[in-house]
């Protein structure tokens, strides 16, 4: 038997009305429950990051048909509409978020659309829903310097902490950009797995710091969630996506010469 491929499904805002910066990576609280009934109807086990992680890295067996259940930044709804749906099923899932977006006294403003507050953030965690990192502020972490790139990955994790009174154990890169740096400091500031987007199933052959996700947005309808949990036709539904990906990656890339050329003539 092949090695098993694990679909980890990426959710943002879960709103009636998102803002317009958050639509298109939104899903209506109908869509949503609808979609967590697909999950149950067949009787695929929800699993959290850290959890899938441990498992492959203990060696341990995987339930029957794993998923994971993923939500980036903190947007409210994913406590008003995602969290009964959760509840209803029993399911767990695993929360990345922005400490720097969140509303409280350690927020620097910037959310794109309402926020969750840290009671709210407690409420979850305490429902059974993993509470990961998402950085501070919610920049492209390849295009930091070390400092700023060390203080976005140790903030966002002594935050965590404080409010929380354990330290998180999973990340997730913003905008799924990471390189060789940027996981190393990961590793260092203390998470045991980040998760990566990359629209594909997950495997264990990635690594515990460059696991694939699928993202779900407001267009994905039924049978296109479907094919998403099944990994089928991944690579025709995000063929776009993957060129803007390909596209903005020699971007970067440019931009990190540029940057390293500046700084060695200072």
């Amino acid at each position: 038997m092949g090695e098993t491929r694990v679909p980890i499904l990426m959710y943002h805002s879960v709103a009636a009305e998102p803002s317009p910066a958050t639509r298109t990576l939104s899903v209506s609280p109908e869509a949503f429950a609808a979609q967590l009934g697909i999950v149950a109807e067949l009787r695929m086990t929800p699993l959290t990051t850290a959890e899938l992680a441990g498992r492959w890295r203990d060696g341990r067996p995987l339930p029957p048909r794993p998923v994971l259940i993923t939500f980036d930044d903190g947007y409210e709804g994913v406590h008003r509409h995602a969290l009964p749906v959760l509840a209803r099923h029993g399911f767990p899932a695993t929360l990345f978020v922005s400490t720097g977006w969140l509303r409280g006294p350690h927020g620097t403003g910037g959310g794109p659309d309402t926020m969750l507050d840290w009671e709210q953030v407690r409420a979850l965690a305490a429902a059974g829903v993993e509470i990961g990192g998402h950085s501070h502020s919610h920049p492209q972490l390849d295009q930091l310097d070390d400092d700023s790139l060390h203080t976005e990955l140790t903030r966002c994790r002594d935050v965590v902490t404080g409010e929380l009174g354990t330290p998180p154990a999973s990340f997730a890169y913003p905008y799924g950009y990471s390189d060789r740096r940027v996981r190393e400091e990961v590793r260092a500031a203390g998470y045991a797995q980040a998760l990566a987007v990359g629209n594909a199933l997950a495997a264990r052959r990635q690594g515990p710091y460059a696991l694939r996700r699928v993202t779900v947005r407001r267009g994905t309808g039924d049978e296109e969630f479907e094919r998403l949990l099944d990994g089928r036709s991944l690579a025709r539904t995000f063929a776009r996506d993957r060129a803007l990906t390909k596209g903005y990656a020699v971007v970067r890339r440019a931009r990190q010469v540029r940057r390293k050329a500046t700084r060695s003539r200072v």
